[in-house]
């Protein structure tokens, strides 16, 4: 996180505006991977923020690679989150607004690997037995594709 590491150096903790991307990633079963995060010990997405230059796009796939060690094969576009309930504050006091394209991957490849610096653990879940305790900037994102899911199957 190089850009907004140095950010932080100008500005502290006062709260920014943060571009990122995340992905929802599906595997055959139709069950969503998710990441217990290191720093607030709650389940989120793989994703981050993107670098000066770098397509949204390209900062989904490098964020699931650098986090799970899977490379997406291909992604498709699911939405754009905005607004103050994408406000966070971080354990360490770093304060954003979150603005987040967000991906959905049915084709990846490669093998699960955490990365140990910002990710305790990873595990594919039901979209039906989530975890209780989600990050709370992507429960919005969560909520939203599950509604989608159930969209498609009463179609």
């Amino acid at each position: 996180m190089g850009y907004i590491h140095d950010l932080r150096k100008l500005v502290g903790t006062k709260p920014i505006i943060m571009v990122g991307a995340n992905v929802i990633l599906l595997n055959e079963k139709n069950e969503v991977l998710m990441q217990l995060r290191t720093d607030n010990h709650t389940w989120g997405l793989a994703g981050g923020a993107i670098e000066p230059g770098e397509r949204l796009e390209e900062a989904a796939k490098r964020e699931l690679h650098e986090e799970t060690g899977l490379i997406a094969k291909q992604l498709t576009f699911f939405n754009i989150f905005s607004g103050e309930e994408f406000y966070y504050k971080y354990p360490h006091g770093d304060e954003v607004y979150n603005v987040i394209t967000s991906y959905i991957c049915r084709e990846y490849e490669g093998d699960l690997k955490v990365d140990e610096h910002e990710v305790q653990s990873l595990q594919f879940f039901p979209l039906n037995e989530l975890p209780s305790n989600i990050n709370p900037v992507e429960i919005p994102i969560i909520q939203e594709f599950l509604s989608s899911q159930k969209e498609l199957q009463t179609k």
